[in-house]
């Protein structure tokens, strides 16, 4: 299916995307259990320690820091190697098995060797109409004319920040509206180690969004809640219609509940449990 939608050349194609090395060999279930490495074997930093202390502090179970304390490893060895799988494993006393289940299922979080720097170029829905693949791929084509190293440079699903569509994270700070225009100056200042696109940042101070939805004009007002068909009109010259139907109870009980039952004394036919209708002129 990749293959057919590529020869066609079609923008919307599946590309091929990088799986995490072992993915497609046999759990062996000769080899010994996991276990958790042994403090005395595994030598961490101490600000990596520190970290992930106090990230666990934060969450009432410690496994809940897995995600962060992966990421404050990350920034620390450029990647999630076994060397900072094993550190992260032995302060948070769980498995690097566990912690490599993680590592290979998010994409924010490398498993192999690639740039300390990288740029995510979101290319989800709300990109995507906006021309986000003609942004990437001007960013790529420069970064290749500018030999432009120690980048990873790669498409990103979504990115949450579709009010600055199309946007790119550079090592987490987001950076939109993005045109193709500024590739050239965006990759000479990461070649450079300047900052991206200054003052065009979500965090940089005063920045807004240059193409604001448009508001209605005056002071906002309450929402408004409804119905599904609208409310009906509060006048004092038009009725509800009647309600349609036959009334709640047909028939009159005759007698409480028996408990336990949903019988209430009505006479039934022996064979089709249904309720006998009393017969006109009985009393």
């Amino acid at each position: 299916m990749a293959d057919r939608t590529q020869e066609v050349r079609d923008e919307g194609a599946i590309r091929a995307t990088t799986l995490p090395p072992g993915w497609d060999e046999a759990v062996d279930l000769d080899a010994d259990p996991a276990t958790i490495p042994d403090p005395a074997e595994v030598d961490v930093p101490d600000a990596l320690r520190a970290e992930i202390e106090r990230l666990m502090t934060l969450y009432p179970d410690r496994h809940s820091a897995t995600l962060p304390a992966l990421g404050a490893a990350q920034k620390v060895h450029g990647w999630c190697s076994d060397e900072a799988i094993r550190q992260v494993a032995v302060v948070m006393q769980v498995t690097p098995a566990y912690l490599s289940s993680v590592a290979t299922f998010y994409d924010m979080l490398r498993t192999e060797p690639t740039g300390s720097r990288y740029v995510y170029v979101c290319t989800s829905v709300a990109c995507h109409i906006r021309d986000a693949r003609r942004v990437y791929k001007a960013l790529a084509e420069e970064a290749e004319a500018q030999g432009v190293e120690d980048v990873d440079l790669r498409e990103f699903e979504c990115l949450g920040a579709c009010d600055m569509a199309p946007m790119a994270s550079f090592g987490g700070r987001y950076v939109g509206p993005m045109s193709v225009e500024d590739a050239p100056e965006v990759i000479r200042q990461l070649k450079a180690g300047e900052q991206v696109l200054p003052g065009r940042g979500l965090e940089d101070a005063g920045y807004s969004i240059p193409f604001p939805a448009p508001q209605p004009d005056g002071a906002a007002g309450p929402p408004l809640f409804e119905p599904a068909g609208g409310a009906w009109p509060a006048t004092a010259d038009v009725d509800p219609p009647p309600a349609e139907g036959p009334p709640p109870h047909p028939r009159p009980i005759k007698e409480a509940f028996s408990p336990g039952t949903s019988y209430a004394g009505e006479e039934t036919d022996p064979l089709t449990r249904d309720v006998r209708e009393d017969e006109e002129g009985e009393e």
